[in-house]
């Protein structure tokens, strides 16, 4: 029967095979990050136990504003997710987390979770965000035009500020 501790050097073997950069703060959990488009790091720990590997991901802290469609866009993608599901902690800040076998410590299933993680953290992140904090995003881009600053990281999402119908 593996150990914690036969999980946990496995992940690590697997981690370095796939040339994944990591931190190892402890026994058994890695914090990889992985750079993104939309959302720019998603910072996810992995961490293998003696029975299974947990994933937890970091997505946005809780919403603002518009609650129920904000947590309907998340659980409407939560039945097509693999590995991975939103979920909340007791503020209600969203992570992506989920629980696999130690079986799946494979160079091929931790890539693909990584992957899982990856794209579903970036592909959600900007509706996400329009959906709960679009009062925010709308103040930030009026003070920042007032004032001559950088719309740079707010270019995603001119069409939403502009009230584009296609946004």
């Amino acid at each position: 029967m593996p150990t914690e501790s036969d999980s946990g050097e496995e992940l690590r073997r697997v981690l370095d095979a796939l040339g994944t950069e990591y931190e190892h703060p402890e026994p058994g959990a890695y914090l990889v990050s992985l750079p993104g488009t939309h959302k720019l790091a998603t910072h996810t720990w992995l961490i293998a136990g003696e029975h299974s590997l947990h994933v937890e991901a970091f997505f946005c802290r809780q919403p603002d504003e518009n609650h129920a469609v904000f947590y309907r866009f998340l659980l409407e993608r939560n039945g097509r997710m693999f590995g991975v599901h939103f979920a909340l902690d007791p503020v209600g800040d969203v992570y992506l987390t989920g629980r696999l076998p130690v079986s799946a410590i494979t160079e091929d299933e931790i890539d693909r979770l990584l992957g899982s993680v990856l794209t579903y953290a970036d592909e959600s992140f900007n509706q996400a965000l329009k959906l709960g904090f679009g009062s925010a995003i709308k103040r930030e881009w009026a003070w920042r035009t007032s004032r001559g600053e950088s719309l740079a990281n707010l270019a995603p999402f001119a069409g939403f500020v502009r009230g584009d119908a296609s946004e």
